[in-house]
């Protein structure tokens, strides 16, 4: 015979646990005996482990009260119903690593392979974390809303890191957020940035051909707005050079131009 301590060492249980299960009428609690002591049989360590068993497999205590007292027939269907809501946990908690693991994967969470390769390559030539960061939000945007597009951009634009002059203009955009609207080199980059426009005209065009909504436009445009206090003045720069827009680029004709200030 057993005290409540061996019994809950045979079981793999606690005293606390053992008592709980004897207040929710679980396991039938015996009485004491001339010592003053509760003593178990082995019956009672084979119920405990069946008891304890159930709890942990998340069967509810009520629902283990129903258990026990099932033929064999019930019991093994009512395990077998168990097992297959497990199966359903266990892939539901599967589902949930998955995306744990895409969270510890950084830029991977919410961009295509091409474009996490888009962006480890910006790291490679030397460009700051805080470009990066505009680029990976644009991305992000556009990768929801056009997935499919993504193989295309991304090739234009790593076409376009080979360019020296590329390059170059990305590194002063992370500069230009310390200057003022009045810096005479936002003349001089918006120039710069013509250049590049009136270079790279077949695959801007393409790129907006593919499927970028003036909605579209207009949040990527604020990402860019945000991240360079003196943007907006830019744009003004590039409407008074012919152009217009920044996340889709579109000459003007000469009568919409701005005029320079005299």
């Amino acid at each position: 015979m057993l005290t409540i301590s061996q019994l809950a060492s045979y079981a793999g249980a606690t005293v606390r646990a053992v008592r709980h299960y004897h207040a929710k009428g679980l396991l039938p609690e015996p009485e004491r005996d001339h010592s003053g002591y509760r003593r178990y049989d082995a019956h009672a360590v084979v119920e405990l482990i069946k008891i304890r068993t159930l709890a942990d497999a998340g069967v509810p205590l009520a629902r283990v009260r129903d258990l026990l007292a099932a033929d064999e027939a019930e019991f093994a269907e009512a395990v077998r119903d168990i097992d297959r809501r497990l199966r359903v946990e266990i892939k539901e908690l599967q589902r949930h690593r998955e995306r744990i693991a895409q969270l510890v994967a950084g830029d991977s969470l919410a961009l295509p392979p091409e474009a996490v390769a888009y962006l480890d390559r910006l790291r490679e030539l030397g460009l700051p974390e805080q470009l990066i960061g505009g680029e990976r939000d644009s991305w992000i945007l556009v990768a929801a809303q056009l997935p499919e597009q993504m193989p295309l951009y991304m090739e234009i634009k790593q076409q376009q890191l080979d360019d020296p002059a590329t390059v170059a203009f990305y590194r002063d955009l992370v500069e230009m957020v310390t200057w003022e609207a009045d810096d005479p080199r936002l003349i001089a980059l918006s120039d710069r940035l013509v250049t590049l426009l009136e270079a790279d005209y077949d695959a801007n065009v393409e790129m907006q051909d593919g499927g970028v909504t003036d909605e579209l436009a207009a949040l990527l445009d604020a990402v860019f707005l945000e991240m360079v206090p003196i943007a907006a003045r830019l744009l003004e720069l590039l409407e008074e050079r012919g152009w217009r827009g920044w996340t889709k680029f579109e000459r003007m004709d000469s009568r919409d131009r701005t005029r320079p200030p005299v």
